[in-house]
């Protein structure tokens, strides 16, 4: 095996392609979620079967996250990758061609067990990265993952109304097969930095979690930020939906560009915390993410002229804290152990996919019983108190 990369020759090349190779494999979670109607009306599926195909996309990420992440510090990752890449293409045709809903759901599975290859990227980019410039790398490819994130839902919106919803499927697996060829030209090996059986892998995630209080809190902090941050997007097309707004999907899914805003400035709060540490810029964008989810609260008082314009900053505010957040926890669990990394990122992850569960689910909730009122309530409840783990940590 070759010896491992130490990241003194780390190119701007190879960065962006370790972002666009984050984004494009975690976008395969959300292409689904704007063209279920369509999609269920095209394959004669019922509105509760088709709305399976991205809770089970989800159910395979987490799963992913949590049976395969770790094992980046026992295998070469690069090989990793390779594997899910190859895998994430055949489930996007297996998706494209599906003739009925349950090769479609099967196929939305083993998508999002693939796209958790996300998940093996970013430790591989801090590996890759000096430790001088890991905080700005992380940061920069975070900004392609939040990006796929943010962005695919208006993709496919747009792809599946020309195209169709079989011709998203399709496009996004010739871009992952061309993606896997980069990949396999340009990502270097990784030694593997533990000899650990995958059970006693899987079994030291428990030990990890006690060991490391750094790596407790970031995961505690970023799963209450996500908590609001899952809340607000659940529910906000069915606000704007409503009166006075009566806008429709497509009006709706471009507040993404403005979330979109804040996922680029993401890599500023990975300098900073190259510079005056990450505990400190994760407190700051805790604060941030928690005073925009606040100024969402005197929306419905605004002159209805001003409302749509005061949603869009807020929605930039609890973004950029909520990715300045993200890679500031990165960097700190990266330098708990850096053996480590591909466990760590995963114990991170699941509590931070976790909490955008409750919150989905909560938001929600609250919505059809309180109103808007009642999600900005809980946004700002779950970003205070990510604001107040990270604060509690700073006095530490």
């Amino acid at each position: 095996m070759a010896a491992p990369f130490t990241g003194t020759g780390l190119s701007g090349g190879l960065t962006l392609l370790l972002a666009t190779g984050a984004g494009l494999s975690v976008a395969s979670l959300y292409y689904s979620q704007p063209m279920l109607g369509v999609l269920g009306a095209d394959i004669g599926a019922s509105d509760q079967a088709v709305g399976l195909v991205p809770t089970l996309t989800q159910l395979g990420y987490a799963a992913g996250i949590l049976f395969t992440a770790p094992l980046g510090d026992r295998h070469d990752r690069r090989t990793l990758i390779l594997v899910k890449v190859v895998l994430l293409v055949l489930a996007l045709l297996a998706a494209a061609v599906s003739p009925t809903v349950a090769p479609l759901l099967a196929a939305s599975l083993a998508m999002g067990v693939a796209a958790t290859l996300a998940q093996d990227i970013v430790p591989a980019a801090a590996t890759l990265a000096p430790e001088a410039r890991r905080g700005g790398v992380v940061g920069t490819v975070m900004t392609g993952l939040l990006l796929g994130i943010l962005l695919s839902r208006v993709v496919s919106g747009f792809t599946a109304e020309h195209l169709g919803w079989r011709a998203l499927f399709l496009s996004a697996a010739i871009a992952s097969a061309a993606l896997g060829l980069a990949l396999w030209r340009f990502l270097p090996h990784f030694r593997p930095t533990t000899q650990l059986a995958y059970g006693a892998l899987l079994g030291s995630l428990r030990g990890l979690w006690r060991q490391h209080g750094s790596v407790r809190q970031a995961a505690l902090a970023q799963a209450s930020l996500a908590v609001g941050f899952s809340a607000v997007w659940s529910t906000l097309a069915l606000w704007l939906h409503g009166a006075p707004f009566h806008l429709g999907s497509a009006a709706a899914g471009a507040f993404g560009l403005a979330g979109a805003v804040g996922a680029l400035a993401a890599p500023v709060f990975g300098r900073l915390a190259d510079r005056r540490g990450a505990q400190r810029t994760s407190l700051l964008a805790a604060g941030l993410a928690a005073i925009s989810f606040a100024l969402m609260a005197p929306i419905p008082w605004l002159p209805q002229a001003w409302q749509l314009a005061w949603l869009a900053v807020a929605i930039v505010g609890f973004d950029l804290g909520f990715q300045g957040a993200l890679v500031s926890h990165q960097t700190i669990i990266y330098a708990a152990d850096p053996a480590a990394r591909s466990r760590l990122n995963a114990l991170l992850f699941v509590a931070m996919f976790t909490g955008m569960g409750v919150g989905a689910a909560l938001g929600s909730t609250l919505y059809a019983h309180a109103g808007w009122m009642g999600v900005t309530a809980l946004a700002t409840g779950s970003g205070l108190a990510g604001w107040a783990i990270r604060w509690r940590a700073a006095r530490a």
